[in-house]
């Protein structure tokens, strides 16, 4: 471990492109956090992210003396450190189910965007995009009952399946116009119509929209 410099403002060192840090900005967007958010690009990081982090991994954020990592722990740190609007329901059932549909998403959806993006055979990325396209389409019906995920509010969870669902088309994934799709798109009008999320966007992925 290298000296860690202290600084005076929440800082989050955060890839432009990446989903997972993508969903930590969302969180600091609709909690109105002032924070200074350092794009890295992860080919390239600064030495003090691996003095902050063991793992130099992003997205990393700084809070004063506190350094934290995995977007899961930041994001719930960040609900708790700035608490309104909350972003996980208040009572513990609620807020237990919200956890195992994040664990869900990390363990079912996740890998699948991260093998769409990383893998070199075709086979493998063609049989990654139709499981993910395959397993939103099947979601699809629970947004005509209710306006986010499982939830009549906004949460945390909303924040880890927005960054997903905007890089479908960059993805190559395309949802169709068909009955059982529109419930879905909808859900997606509505998150990316927020202004939370609108204020999220990087450069990067305010081109990916442009595509």
């Amino acid at each position: 471990m290298g000296v860690v410099t202290k600084r005076s403002s929440m800082t989050l060192f955060s890839d432009g492109s990446d989903h997972y840090s993508h969903r930590v900005r969302i969180v600091l967007s609709e909690k109105g956090v002032s924070s200074e958010i350092i794009d890295v690009d992860p080919k390239s990081k600064p030495q003090e992210l691996a003095d902050l982090n063991p793992y130099n991994s992003l997205p990393t954020l700084v809070d004063r003396d506190l350094a934290l990592y995995e977007s899961k722990v930041i994001m719930e740190y960040l609900d708790e450190r700035f608490p309104h609007p909350p972003l996980l329901p208040v009572y513990p059932v609620a807020r237990a189910q919200s956890r195992l549909w994040m664990y869900r998403l990390e363990r079912d959806w996740a890998p699948l965007v991260d093998t769409i993006l990383a893998s070199k055979s075709k086979e493998t990325v063609l049989k990654a995009r139709k499981a993910l396209r395959d397993s939103l389409l099947a979601i699809s019906p629970i947004f005509a009952e209710m306006p986010f995920f499982m939830s009549e509010e906004f949460t945390i969870v909303d924040c880890c399946l927005a960054p997903i669902l905007w890089r479908l088309p960059m993805l190559e994934i395309d949802l169709g116009k068909g009955r059982q799709a529109q419930p879905l798109l909808a859900y997606q009008k509505r998150l990316f119509e927020r202004e939370g999320f609108r204020k999220s966007l990087t450069e990067v992925e305010r081109d990916m929209e442009a595509h």
